[in-house]
């Protein structure tokens, strides 16, 4: 019997049987006289998982779909099997993950993105804010150099070794400038002030996360909040807008769209331009390529990841010139692009 047949066995602790069940990405959709469920086995904070389900039901009583969770029979949202495995049971929707191919599920996804953050505000809470930016860059950096100066010694003995060579020090140059442009830029001052008014992010922002329904033409659920954190809500439309350009090989007027659908909702002020701007600037998929190499076994290296630093570095130039041109002036005093 598998881990989630065993799973299975916790829906009596919430009165609950299901007609029939389906595997899903690491989990169990359950069909039950309670509607469409999910499964799942959990191995988080449970003191952080009640907090994310006030956040999940602030969401919903504001009209955004969202996967909460059920209490059990005991008040619990966490339910233990025999083998002493926890599970969680959330609500899910019959609907399809965002199409990256499609502009229009791109765009109905900023937008949903917007209207999330307006409501994503909660006390803030020490244990729960994301670290300094310029704390991790400054920490990126010096893993980037640590890298290089690695691979220099033992000498680059096969294709990834040779391509991070040739190319660390023009992402380094880059992963410096952000540093630079987090100093010169109110980072601080818009950190604070995130923190004060309680700003969460999603954490994990992307395709899979966003569920189209079906019926309503710009109906939407976004699930899978386990991330979340205290911080800048830009970093959420960071992560989403580069995912999608990277597969659009760095498309300004894609670009800029994203960023004028999602002012439309919810207001980009000067502060969170600048700091889009950094993030933009900084090579963080380069950097976590290169950590990946250098913190598992480097006797072997995929080709998928020899294929991702060929790609990143095929399409530098089209990645920097869109951080460049994207972000040249803050043009939304009429809510127009330049």
């Amino acid at each position: 019997m598998s881990l989630y047949d065993y799973g299975l066995g916790t829906l009596s602790q919430y009165d609950l049987t299901a007609d029939r069940s389906a595997r899903t990405r690491g989990a169990l959709l359950c069909y039950t006289s309670r509607g469409l469920l999910i499964l799942r086995e959990f191995h988080g904070s449970e003191k952080k998982l009640k907090k994310q389900q006030e956040l999940l039901l602030h969401l919903q009583e504001n009209g955004i779909s969202t996967d909460c969770f059920l209490e059990n029979t005991e008040g619990s949202l966490i339910s233990r099997d025999k083998d002493e495995l926890s599970f969680t049971l959330q609500h899910w929707y019959e609907g399809r993950e965002c199409d990256t191919k499609s502009r229009e599920d791109i765009l109905r996804s900023v937008r949903t993105l917007a209207r999330l953050h307006i409501f994503m505000k909660m006390e803030p809470m020490e244990e729960y804010r994301e670290k300094s930016l310029k704390d991790e860059y400054v920490r990126h950096n010096q893993e980037l150099r640590k890298i290089r100066k690695f691979i220099r010694r033992k000498g680059a003995s096969c294709v990834f070794e040779k391509d991070f060579l040739g190319s660390v020090e023009w992402f380094l140059e880059r992963a410096q400038l952000a540093v630079t442009l987090l100093d010169e830029t109110e980072y601080e001052t818009l950190r604070e002030k995130s923190w004060q008014e309680g700003c969460v992010c999603h954490g994990e922002y992307n395709q899979h996360n966003v569920l189209m329904l079906k019926g309503e033409k710009e109906k939407t659920a976004v699930t899978n909040f386990g991330h979340w954190s205290f911080d800048i809500q830009m970093a959420d439309l960071y992560r989403f807008m580069r995912k999608i350009l990277e597969k659009y090989n760095w498309n300004l007027e894609l670009g800029q769209e994203m960023l004028l659908e999602y002012h439309k909702i919810r207001p980009i002020s000067f502060m969170e331009w600048q700091n889009l701007r950094v993030r933009f600037t900084y090579p963080e998929k380069y950097w976590k390529l290169a950590n990946y190499y250098y913190s598992h076994k480097k006797v072997w290296i995929s080709e998928k990841n020899v294929e991702k630093l060929a790609n990143l570095i095929r399409q530098k130039e089209a990645w920097r010139n869109f951080g460049q041109n994207c972000f040249r002036k803050y043009s939304f005093s009429d809510s127009i692009m330049q």
